[in-house]
């Protein structure tokens, strides 16, 4: 009977030093991860230390991405939104793509698609090599102005892309294109001459023009305008003598 009583004691006793072991490892753990959360969370402990920037850049500057970071997530590597981070370089002007990637332990790589910028478009934008609108400030370059109504941009980019091409041939550049509400397009040589090519066949009515330049280069007087609007033939403007007078 002393010995069973001895064996329950016992048992008991195994049982209780086993409840606070547990309930120890239970608020040790507890303990453990409320402070790797603290250290987590604290930027001093588990800071950003590099952000690197890759891809074929000109106009984005590296120091204007990390300034975009480190002012919007002041946080830590492992708090950092990696999504939000995506969005918000992708908003940046000059950027077409970005993908935002962590990398253990402290460094975060970005790699970006700059935009390639091929026209002015309505005198305040630009339009990249799809015939997308982005707003970015851009000097010089020489690139072409394009304007048309909302909506036409790729038609406009890609007629003009049409046009140029033709005049390839020629010394001939267009420094502006204009697209009428009603599809109508408008030219303007670097030379001065504007060409009114109507809405349709446009890029026969230029190749008509093409063919034709060279005899209206050999006449006395300067091509003003030209009005393409005709199934055969032309119409020709030519500038007055004060006015060819001002620009020889």
């Amino acid at each position: 009977m002393n010995q069973l009583t001895d064996q329950t004691q016992q048992s008991a006793t195994y049982t209780f030093f086993g409840l606070v072991f547990l309930v120890v490892l239970v608020l040790g753990l507890a303990v453990a991860g409320w402070q790797l959360n603290m250290w987590l969370e604290d930027e001093q402990k588990a800071p950003i230390n590099q952000i690197i920037v890759t891809g074929k850049r000109e106009q984005i500057k590296d120091s204007e991405v990390e300034q975009q970071i480190r002012s919007k997530h002041p946080g830590s590597f492992f708090e950092l939104d990696v999504d939000l981070v995506h969005k918000e370089i992708e908003d940046m002007p000059w950027v077409y793509r970005a993908s935002v990637r962590k990398r253990w332990p402290n460094s975060l790589n970005i790699h970006v698609v700059e935009e390639i910028a091929s026209a002015r478009w309505n005198t305040d934008s630009l339009l990249n090599q799809y015939g997308q609108v982005f707003n970015a400030q851009l000097e010089g370059q020489g690139l072409p102005s394009l304007y048309g109504p909302g909506g036409s941009e790729l038609t406009a980019l890609k007629g003009y892309q049409t046009m140029q091409s033709l005049l390839n041939s020629t010394d001939l550049v267009i420094t502006e294109m204009t697209l009428s509400e009603r599809f109508a397009w408008n030219i303007q040589l670097q030379n001065g001459v504007r060409l009114n090519l109507g809405r349709d066949e446009y890029a026969d009515r230029l190749q008509r023009f093409v063919d034709i330049y060279p005899i209206l280069q050999k006449q006395q007087r300067q091509v003003d305008y030209i009005d393409l609007r005709y199934d055969t033939g032309l119409a020709v403007g030519w500038k007055s003598e004060e006015e060819s007078k001002q620009e020889s």
